[in-house]
C-alpha cells in the first residue's frame, strides 16, 4: 500500500455497538498490518463538534479520509468482507 489509510471511527460512549465496532476495527487493522493505518476513535459524547463537522447521523460510523475517495461505513463493522471491499484492502495482507 502506498499511503496510510487515515480512519476516523465515531462511537457513542461504551455502548455494545460502539465496543463491537472498536474491537472489529482493531482486529482488521491487526490483520492488514497496523503500520498501514492511522486510526482516531471519536466519542461523540465528548467531541460533539467532530460529529457536526463530519455530519455523523448514525453510530458507529467509520470514515476513511485518505486515500481518497472518502469512504463511509455505518455499523459495527462485523461484516468484514464489506469493510475490506469498501476500504480496498484486498492484496495488502
Amino acid at each position: 500500500m502506498s499511503r496510510k489509510q487515515e480512519l476516523l471511527l465515531f462511537v457513542s460512549g461504551m455502548s455494545f455497538r460502539s465496543v463491537t465496532a472498536i474491537e472489529n476495527i482493531h482486529l482488521l487493522i491487526e490483520k492488514f498490518h497496523p503500520e498501514n493505518f492511522s486510526l482516531r476513535i471519536i466519542d461523540i459524547n465528548i467531541e460533539k463538534e467532530e460529529a457536526v463537522k463530519y455530519q455523523i447521523v448514525a453510530i458507529p460510523t467509520l470514515i476513511r479520509l485518505m486515500p481518497e475517495p472518502k469512504q463511509i461505513i455505518i455499523g459495527d463493522l462485523s461484516d468484514t468482507k464489506k469493510v475490506v471491499e469498501r476500504l480496498d484492502l484486498d492484496g495488502i495482507a
